[in-house]
């Protein structure tokens, strides 16, 4: 526990004050992650509303538990073991049809769609295209099994390393490297068709 480099509480003290009732440690801590997990979420369930929904449930959780908080493992895995569990639940509770993730591009497929140079502009044909390739990816992830999904997600977007990716769904690296390698298999197989 302590402060960071910058001076500033580290996750895991703030945890500490959230767990004697400091509600401004809690305000906080829930601006220096809710981003984080809202994205997760966004991209896991394909809706901004549920995504938003979601992020409540996660920090009503975090307020719940902070006395109870062990820093055993950092603050973020924590964080984003609740993240994935809620996110499996709310799709276990609801029957979904084909909701579309419309978000925002990775470098890789904003270079591809031409968008790469902020001084080029994008003419409608280019924006069609990027936005269309965009709603591929979504889909294909989004047709992923739930854990190989969350793990795609933590890595290719959260940028977790394979052990995180472990803790956070308690399962092993192997496990892990698993699930990736056959979602790579199932997002290419999926995407092929489009990359014509």
């Amino acid at each position: 526990m302590g402060t960071r480099p910058d001076g500033s509480c580290s996750s895991e003290e703030l945890m500490h004050r959230v767990a004697l009732g400091d509600q401004q440690a809690f305000a906080a801590l829930m601006a220096r992650h809710q981003d984080r997990v809202m994205a997760v979420a966004y991209r896991f369930l394909g809706s901004r509303q549920e995504a938003e929904d979601l992020a409540q449930e996660v920090f009503l959780r975090v307020w719940r538990a902070a006395p109870s908080y062990q820093a055993s493992a950092r603050f973020t895995t924590w964080l984003y073991a609740i993240t994935a569990n809620r996110c499996k639940s709310v799709l276990r509770s609801f029957w979904r049809t084909g909701v579309l993730l419309l978000g925002a591009f990775d470098d890789e497929e904003a270079e591809q769609a031409g968008f790469a140079d902020p001084r080029r502009s994008p003419s409608p044909e280019d924006m069609a295209l990027g936005a269309e390739r965009a709603r591929q990816v979504v889909a294909a992830l989004q047709s992923l099994p739930k854990t190989q999904r969350l793990a795609t997600i933590l890595l290719r977007y959260e940028g977790l390393s394979y052990a995180e990716i472990a803790d956070v769904l308690g399962v092993s690296v192997p496990a892990v490297e698993s699930l990736l390698v056959r979602a790579k298999r199932s997002l290419e197989k999926k995407l092929r068709p489009h990359q014509k």
